[in-house]
């Protein structure tokens, strides 16, 4: 997929909805931790959960889209307040185009962060796609932005960064984070 200009960014930036991630490879680092019962323990990264509430308070709904179901990504996802949670998939093209339906919007106004070869059929649908620095090399060949961050090391906040700036209201969004020595 050939790179956007800034301009044809900030314009597909400003139709985005809804932001959709990836959980094991973007929202984790992909790794699997057992404990000694056999439960997964899984590592989400502070910074990208700041980064999901920024995304919220600029107006986005925020999703996760994950192939495994778990119950770490359902209590991350409650404390997050995540807006909808896709967990489980087997066929994430025909989940793609329920979550869609479901939610009365289309794919030009979603924009995706996926890293394996799963995620390809959607980050090729959707408005934007990302990847995280470390995400499979087939997935580098068709998403519109190759993040600077590793997968569950920050690579959802870089997006939702990048997409507000895109979007004109990372100063406003940012202003309680302020400091005014004045």
């Amino acid at each position: 997929m050939p790179k956007l200009t800034d301009e044809e960014f900030a314009s597909r930036a400003a139709k985005i909805e809804w932001l959709l991630s990836d959980v094991d490879g973007v929202m984790t680092d992909g790794g699997l931790l057992y404990d000694r019962r056999g439960h997964v323990v899984m590592r989400f990264d502070v910074k990208d959960g700041l980064g999901v509430k920024l995304a919220q308070r600029a107006g986005l709904r925020v999703g996760a889209f994950s192939g495994r179901s778990s119950r770490a990504l359902e209590q991350r996802a409650r404390e997050l307040g995540i807006d909808d949670v896709i967990a489980g998939s087997r066929d994430k093209d025909a989940d793609f185009n329920r979550f869609l339906a479901k939610h009365g919007t289309e794919a030009g106004r979603v924009a995706f962060i996926g890293d394996d070869l799963p995620d390809i059929v959607v980050l090729g649908r959707c408005g934007l796609s990302f990847a995280p620095a470390n995400a499979a090399a087939e997935v580098g060949t068709i998403v519109h932005v190759i993040l600077d961050h590793d997968g569950g090391h920050g690579a959802l906040r870089e997006a939702v960064e990048r997409l507000l700036k895109a979007r004109g209201v990372w100063k406003e969004i940012l202003a309680p984070f302020t400091f005014d020595e004045a």
